[in-house]
């Protein structure tokens, strides 16, 4: 799934093509797509609105328009794919979007996972996802203690926490691995047994992770393309995840894989010791 790096590399991509073109008109080719509101209100509302900024909440693509929020989630294998204007429609391209350029951007997913909303500006902030977000990994109000507060009473492990959105939004499972390793902390250990070091290190190892991941354009593992062709490069700095069987950069003990909550988890058991 793409995590936040790859959620920004896509944005960027978008914003340098489409910023200030005008959406003619929209056809949905699959309903369930459109998360909100009904299809023919979306395909109705969207005709004529100019594309004014672009930005990212969390792991959703967020796209101004003169009147409205366009919101995008690519879930596990969403992509956006620009087409002539008379191109034939295509298998799992679920959403056209007729642009003033003659070109059309099309939404694509072959899982039919990702999702659509268009949301009134005045509302954006009343309705979901807004609403269920955590704090961004640069938010200035993201500290020890607002972590401490959050994780006080969480008896589960920080690997499974780091994920949870709605305490910091954008982790997913590859980054969540590699700022555990930068931290030094296991990934089982019970989230409410951190330290404030320890709590100190997630925070400036998530934005130094991050930060590096979008330099790199993002994470290409399994199918993620930020576009037509174009792949990122941040995998070839992992320093765990995916590294099962190989030598820990830091201690050349060997790296491990296991499953906590259900996700493929890879840590070094000698430099991240379970408290």
């Amino acid at each position: 799934m793409p995590e936040k790096p790859e959620v920004i590399t896509v944005t960027k991509k978008l914003e340098k093509r489409l910023l200030n073109r005008k959406i003619i008109s929209v056809k949905v080719y699959y309903d369930n797509i459109i998360d909100y509101p009904s299809v023919e209100e979306f395909c109705s509302e969207i005709k004529n609105q100019t594309i004014r900024s672009f930005s990212t909440r969390g792991k959703w693509i967020v796209i101004e328009l003169d009147d409205y929020y366009l919101l995008a989630h690519l879930r596990m294998e969403g992509k956006f794919f620009y087409r002539d204007i008379n191109a034939p429609h295509e298998k799992h391209h679920h959403v056209v979007f007729n642009i003033d350029n003659q070109e059309e951007l099309h939404f694509v997913d072959v899982r039919k996972f990702a999702r659509l909303k268009l949301i009134p500006k005045d509302k954006i902030n009343e309705m979901p996802p807004f609403t269920e977000l955590g704090l961004e990994p640069w938010d200035k109000n993201l500290t020890v203690e607002y972590l401490k507060d959050k994780l006080k009473n969480k008896n589960i492990p920080i690997k499974t926490v780091l994920l949870d959105q709605s305490i910091i939004t954008g982790i997913g499972n590859i980054y969540d691995d590699e700022i555990l390793f930068m931290s030094k902390i296991n990934p089982l250990t019970k989230a409410k047994n951190l330290s404030d070091t320890d709590l100190e290190n997630i925070i400036k190892n998530t934005i130094t992770v991050l930060d590096k991941a979008i330099s790199e354009g993002g994470t290409t593992i399994r199918n993620y393309t930020s576009e037509e062709g174009v792949t990122g490069l941040f995998q070839n700095n992992l320093l765990v995840h995916t590294k099962v069987g190989e030598e820990c950069p830091r201690c050349r003990s060997i790296i491990v894989k296991i499953k906590v909550g259900g996700r493929g988890t890879y840590y070094c058991p000698k430099c991240q010791i379970e408290k």
